[in-house]
């Protein structure tokens, strides 16, 4: 017994994170929260008001739920261990919690690639092929997409954990990083890492690269077909129906390829720290106020929940 809880507690790692308990860390640490709480209220007013709302049931509303949903998945994935260790000051977790966090951050980084490419395909049908978008986006292919992305990110978390936990980690075991990250666990490993970092540069090509050829390709063409449009008005319904994706993407792939595309020596575990809570932390913060500030649509469901809301009490 006493050989196996030796062995428990020596299998722990140990996260550095962000904060000590100096009062301006407390205070980023509760601003770190707020934003939490805020993101987690956001995007589930997102999912639900999709959801309740018929007029929302299209295609490009439903991989916004499933964006929203994502980003809620995400961003619990990360802050309340953060929280957890932060408050009780144990900074440790178990290699079975790391794995269950390295698989979920992994599988929806990788989802949340594939969708956004899918949700730039449905823009480029929308605005290029207008007649034939029941057709080429009709239900049964959203919805195709939208589990094909969670399918190829769950792949992705399971390859990356098998091999993550199959290295050695020797001396102190502490992760400089405030969640179990591959590049910051990769550098406290014993092991000879390099293929596994080279298979890892190879996937982000894939989960990085590919989708994002796909976004380039789609927005051109959009461009193109806007440019064409005779009226101001439809080129600016054109532009704003797209605008606000354009803006998810530059932020999502941006922060995303600086930390998994970087070589090694050329990164600092406080510029991967900064970055990560960006992605993280940030981004399923701005996703949904970025689509609920400039869409018309959202505003008029929240508005029209609020009035049932109301004429029920």
């Amino acid at each position: 017994m006493m050989q196996w809880n030796n062995w428990t507690r020596n299998s722990d790692f140990i996260l550095l994170g962000f904060f000590d308990h100096s009062p301006l860390h407390t205070f980023f640490f509760s601003l770190i929260l707020a934003i939490f709480f805020m993101a987690l209220i956001g995007n589930s007013v997102m999912v639900i008001l999709i959801y309740l709302d018929a007029q929302l049931h299209t295609p490009m509303y439903i991989l916004l739920s499933q964006l929203s949903l994502m980003d809620l998945m995400l961003i619990s994935t990360t802050v309340p261990q953060t929280a957890f260790n932060f408050l009780s000051g144990n900074k440790s977790i178990s290699m079975a919690g790391c794995g269950v966090q390295i698989f979920f951050y992994v599988s929806l980084l990788g989802a949340e690639c594939f969708l956004l490419a899918a949700m730039a395909y449905d823009r480029y049908v929308a605005i290029c092929y207008p007649l034939r978008y029941p057709i080429l986006m009709s239900h049964k292919i959203c919805s195709l997409m939208a589990a094909f992305s969670w399918i190829l990110g769950s792949l992705d978390g399971i390859i990356d954990v098998a091999a993550v936990l199959s290295f050695s980690y020797c001396g102190t075991r502490e992760i400089p990083h405030f969640f179990c990250d591959i590049p910051a666990l990769l550098t406290i490993s014993c092991s000879d890492t390099l293929i596994f970092e080279k298979i890892i540069f190879f996937c982000c090509v894939i989960m990085l690269i590919f989708p994002v050829v796909i976004v380039i390709a789609s927005y051109i063409c959009v461009i193109l077909a806007v440019i064409k449009m005779a009226s101001a008005e439809s080129r600016h319904k054109a532009f704003a129906t797209c605008s606000s994706h354009v803006m998810v993407v530059v932020i999502y792939y941006g922060a995303a390829m600086f930390i998994y595309m970087q070589p090694s020596s050329s990164r600092s575990p406080n510029q991967d720290k900064l970055v990560s809570a960006f992605y993280t932390i940030l981004t399923p913060l701005l996703n949904p106020l970025i689509y609920s500030l400039r869409n018309k649509e959202v505003a008029r469901a929240f508005m029209k929940v609020l009035r049932m809301d109301k004429a029920a009490g």
